[in-house]
């Protein structure tokens, strides 16, 4: 396993919230993996919080869908499936395809220097191959296109789906040949939601996802099928 630092800042009014952050980016970057029991002691120890904090964000990740509760086991990372990933893959394209629209056709002009600055920081991350930096900038950017769109329940929408989407992203950016090529279709979109062609930018969001789909579901067809 990867050495992480899990440790926080006491700081009682966001305790939780930081507990949450800490084990969701611990699940994104591969440090906890699909299937891993997630001990209370032990994440404790490793947090440096009490039971309470970390009960009450595991109790908030598994409303996610990032942990599921096992009888007689307790608390783990959820898995993902091929099917359940190809269905998750197909509605996050129409929905990002949406959203990439929408920012293109109405967002304002801050909201496009914010996605300016997202696509610089992947870019960066990149560069770096630094596993945290990469799932940050990438939620980041994901961040920005939502509030970009500004509609409310596509934005709703998209972050249950990233939040199960987390337990695959890291899997598909490693893949040989995938950084590089994500960074150019973020770019692509970008470009395309800065010249406000709203047809464009839908189709770069939803080639994205696509290719992103592909690596993902060419993994997830090597492991065995539940069910």
């Amino acid at each position: 396993m990867n050495e992480m630092n899990l440790r926080i800042p006491r700081q009682a009014a966001t305790l939780r919230l930081l507990v949450e952050d800490r084990i969701r980016e611990a699940i994104a970057s591969g440090h906890f993996r699909p299937g891993q029991r997630l001990v209370e002691r032990e994440l404790c120890e490793q947090i440096g919080v009490g039971r309470t904090s970390v009960r009450e964000a595991l109790r908030q990740l598994e409303a996610e869908g990032l942990v599921v509760t096992v009888p007689h086991r307790g608390p783990e990372v959820s898995s993902i499936n091929f099917d359940e990933a190809r269905q998750l893959y197909d509605v996050r394209a129409l929905l990002e395809g949406f959203a990439g629209r929408a920012f293109a056709e109405q967002g304002s002009e801050e909201a496009l220097a914010e996605l300016k600055q997202a696509v610089a920081g992947f870019r960066q991350a990149a560069r770096n191959s630094d596993r945290a930096q990469l799932v940050a900038a990438k939620t980041r950017f994901y961040s920005v296109l939502m509030e970009g769109a500004g509609n409310i329940f596509v934005k709703q929408s998209l972050t249950m789906l990233h939040n199960r989407i987390t337990l695959l992203r890291f899997t598909s950016m490693t893949q040989q040949g995938r950084l590089d090529d994500s960074v150019a279709e973020i770019e692509a979109i970008y470009e395309a939601i800065a010249a406000r062609d709203g047809a464009r930018a839908e189709q770069a969001c939803r080639h994205h996802i696509a290719m992103a789909a592909k690596v993902a579901l060419a993994v997830l067809e090597r492991e065995p099928r539940s069910g």
